[in-house]
């Protein structure tokens, strides 16, 4: 039990999938998390004995029982990645009753798509697991299929690929290629807010259509959108 004294209540809660360890440490610095019935200070270590609560409600865990969990999701156009969807439909609404995501309490979603795009989205019960390929230290890959309003000619791509200034940022040099007269694939591994239609704006063109089909080795293959599977 001494070994498990040196969790952390941050990596405790994101190894429990309440969230990741930056919101750990936000609703702890607010008081909403209490380890044994007194208020959690950023730095407390837990057991898997200790009675975990946050804002009010138990979290049911014990580290040496952990099992990662990780399910690919179809996101389709038009749904929020949020667990308040503030008036527009969420993911978690459209997969309450899918008998995959029903076996997992406390999924997160990893990297999210903006409301308009679709495709693949990695949900899992480890907030240590997200944050990891979250990352953008990390330089893991993120592939998309993009469709524009005009067509896709080299010296477009050539700009996208070399990197373009995004609020002062320069974008990371990326691949991308052409697959038809308006769309092309682009490999990226940042995760600035909506960055590949920021990109094609500056490069004078407008998505009209954004699918991610691969995270690492995560492949979207011939999933429907909605669906859930395991992995």
């Amino acid at each position: 039990m001494e070994e498990e004294k040196n969790i952390r209540i941050n990596k405790y809660l994101a190894q429990a999938g309440v969230c990741s360890r930056r919101e750990a440490d936000r609703m702890i610095e607010a008081g909403e998390v209490e380890i044994n019935g007194r208020l959690a200070v950023n730095g407390d270590k837990v057991a898997g004995d200790d009675e975990v609560r946050v804002k009010g409600e138990r979290v049911d865990y014990r580290p040496e029982d952990r099992q990662t969990v990780v399910l690919k999701y179809y996101k389709p156009r038009g749904i929020v990645c949020s667990n308040d969807g503030q008036g527009s439909r969420s993911i978690y609404d459209q997969m309450k009753d899918d008998p995959v995501v029903s076996k997992y309490p406390r999924l997160i979603y990893v990297g999210r798509l903006d409301k308009q795009s679709e495709g693949l989205l990695l949900l899992t019960n480890d907030g240590e697991f997200a944050r990891q390929v979250s990352a953008p230290g990390n330089f893991h890959e993120k592939e998309y299929v993009v469709t524009i309003d005009k067509p896709v000619v080299n010296g477009f791509l050539k700009r996208m690929s070399g990197g373009v200034e995004l609020d002062g940022i320069m974008t990371r040099p990326c691949r991308a290629w052409k697959t038809g007269e308006r769309t092309f694939h682009i490999v990226i591994t940042q995760g600035i807010n909506r960055q590949i239609r920021r990109m094609c704006e500056v490069c004078g063109a407008k998505v009209t259509r954004l699918k991610r089909i691969r995270v690492m080795d995560y492949t979207l293959g011939d999933m429907q959108p909605g669906e859930v599977r395991e992995v």
